[in-house]
């Protein structure tokens, strides 16, 4: 099966998202801080947060990783959705959410091209 010409569209956006997302989570602001503060998250764990984006878009560069990439950032994705939801920030959750989706049809669209006939 062939790539509908979308999908590279879908694809290259999760990697900015998640490689913008890892800088963001790297280097905090002052605000990026507090919201991991007030959510209870560890002090060091935003690095988590930023290598684990870094990583999801390095493997979405490749079609053999690609998957892997998209499955790694639906579990970002799924946890950040959750946090905020839990918390009660209910329109924020709308960004990761939307991002899970992306990363939902990245992964169903590359299994659909790798899979065994």
């Amino acid at each position: 099966m062939h790539k509908l010409p979308w999908e590279p569209f879908v694809d290259w956006t999760l990697i900015a998202f998640f490689l913008l997302g890892g800088y963001m989570n790297m280097f905090p602001s002052n605000e990026v801080t507090a919201n991991y503060e007030r959510w209870g998250y560890p002090d060091w764990f935003h690095i988590v947060t930023g290598v684990l984006e870094w990583t999801a878009a390095l493997l979405l560069t490749h079609p053999l990783t690609r998957i892997f990439g998209a499955s790694l950032g639906a579990i970002i994705m799924f946890a950040a959705a959750s946090t905020l939801l839990s918390h009660g920030e209910y329109i924020y959750a709308l960004s990761p959410s939307a991002v899970l989706f992306g990363a939902t049809v990245v992964g169903a669209s590359t299994y659909q091209n790798i899979r065994p006939k």
